[in-house]
């Protein structure tokens, strides 16, 4: 292990995960930052005393591994909070995970029945092949359902019509529930029943970017070299083996030799950044991948949180913004006393008109916006600022299995490279699973094999228990 030298290709979750697991076992590691903070996009950003989470980041897994390390990172400063969380739609709040009373009332006996007669169908007459993901929700919900709580969400979030999004996502993200399952929840609590979404959660204090601060801070003071803004750009090979990093920061270009390397960033930009390059069909390939960018509109409120949820779903197709965050709700230490504030969220793409619009106009927007669904008085709102964040989602189109299936096949060659996390393995993963990949990673750096593109690919629905 003396002999190791891992080098480690960002500081989000996965990242640091692997710098902080190789530290504490005395492995020399050197992680590299592009940006001047840790935690990716699970990062926390202050204003003025207020806090703000890039997105929601809740602590909940099924693996104790991970569990066990971030209870050992931050101890008592990982808090246990409760979860609201609802649908808006057409003016209307719903529970999330539906409740039978809920739905009936805010969608009327009519529309109720029409969702009942269409899940009849759904079930009596599914459709195959299941390729896509209006056809596996539909399946499971009936079509009536999918159009009415699924449809709009889920393209304001991928930009994509339901049709040309894979199936696989939704069996990732929301396997094992079903309209039958959620009445059966909501109709009897009990200690058998299945208990479809968690109702409470872990969050650090402070936000996400608390719990990857800390773990950074740990993992240099047992060895580890961290570097913020160092930008990798070149990973050289030969004889089938990366050799060393090309790193460039404000002041100059280093290369930085290695045994073994641990790459989180896009893998677009890892196969761009391989030389000598690689050919013509992978570097297609990548080019061929996309990523789903996220832009936050964060609001300081001068009153204390008026809604009681943690987060809300925007289903409202008369607006552009997809999702809302009540911070006060998930820590209230992340706002001041007698304060309050709200992370409106919007999916977009890069250079579209969204994000190219300035931070002014986007403000104004998320007022216009906030004010046109009536849930908060606009006239409290005291200040705002814009986070733009790239390539967060990796879009599961129609293409992208062949595309991945061809880098896969062209990166086996590099013994010493482990690909983790979600941008590293283009895989919609959720924080757990990323860290899991790190440690895994690690490990096979230790001489272990572990298949790190299986993680997530056959456990059970993330947040269904019995």
């Amino acid at each position: 292990m003396n002999q190791k030298k891992i080098i480690v290709i960002g500081a989000g979750p996965a990242g640091l995960a692997a710098t902080y697991n190789s530290a504490k076992r005395k492995i020399e590691a050197i992680c590299f930052e592009a940006d001047n903070m840790v935690g990716g996009i699970s990062r926390t950003v202050e204003r003025n005393n207020f806090r703000f989470d890039i997105g929601g980041h809740r602590f909940f897994t099924k693996i104790k591994r991970v569990n066990n390390i971030w209870n050992e990172v931050l101890g008592e400063d990982f808090l246990l909070r409760p979860r609201l969380s609802r649908i808006f739609y057409n003016g209307t709040f719903f529970n999330y995970p539906l409740q039978a009373s809920n739905a009936l009332l805010g969608l009327g006996i009519f529309n109720s029945i029409g969702i009942g007669v269409s899940y009849l169908k759904s079930r009596l007459f599914p459709i195959h092949p299941e390729d896509n993901f209006e056809q596996w929700v539909s399946n499971r919900f009936g079509f009536k359902l999918y159009d009415t709580f699924f449809k709009t969400y889920t393209e304001k979030v991928w930009g994509l019509d339901c049709q040309q999004i894979r199936a696989e996502w939704a069996a990732q993200r929301i396997k094992g529930l079903s309209l039958w399952s959620a009445v059966i929840n909501a109709l009897f609590k009990n200690k058998t029943a299945i208990k479809t979404l968690i109702n409470e959660f872990h969050y650090p204090r402070l936000g996400p970017g608390q719990m990857y601060e800390t773990m950074a801070e740990k993992a240099v003071a047992s060895g580890a070299k961290l570097y913020l803004n160092h930008c990798v750009k070149t990973l050289e090979h030969k004889n089938n083996r990366i050799f060393a990093v090309s790193v460039t920061n404000m002041e100059n270009k280093i290369s930085v030799t290695g045994t073994d390397f641990v790459s989180t960033m896009p893998i677009t930009r890892l196969i761009t950044s391989l030389s000598p390059a690689p050919p013509e069909k992978v570097l297609n390939a990548a080019g061929a991948l996309r990523y789903r960018a996220l832009l936050t509109i964060n609001l300081l409120i001068d009153e204390p949180q008026q809604l009681p949820d943690t987060w809300i779903y925007v289903h409202d197709p008369n607006v552009k913004m997809g999702r809302i965050q009540c911070f006060a709700n998930w820590s209230p230490h992340m706002v001041p006393e007698n304060k309050s504030s709200l992370g409106l969220e919007y999916f977009c793409w890069e250079g579209d008109e969204i994000w190219t619009m300035s931070d002014k106009d986007l403000i104004q927007l998320g007022k216009k916006e906030i004010k046109q669904l009536k849930l908060i008085d606009t006239d409290k709102i005291f200040d705002g600022f814009v986070v733009r964040m790239p390539k967060c989602y990796p879009i599961y189109d129609e293409h992208y299995v062949r595309h991945i299936e061809t880098i896969k096949t062209y990166l086996k060659q590099f013994k010493n490279l482990q690909l983790c996390g979600r941008y590293g393995l283009f895989k919609y993963n959720n924080m757990d699973h990323s860290i899991l990949t790190a440690l895994y990673a690690v490990e096979n750096i230790l001489s272990a094999n572990h298949n790190l593109w299986n993680v997530n690919a056959d456990d059970d629905y993330h947040e269904e228990q019995s």
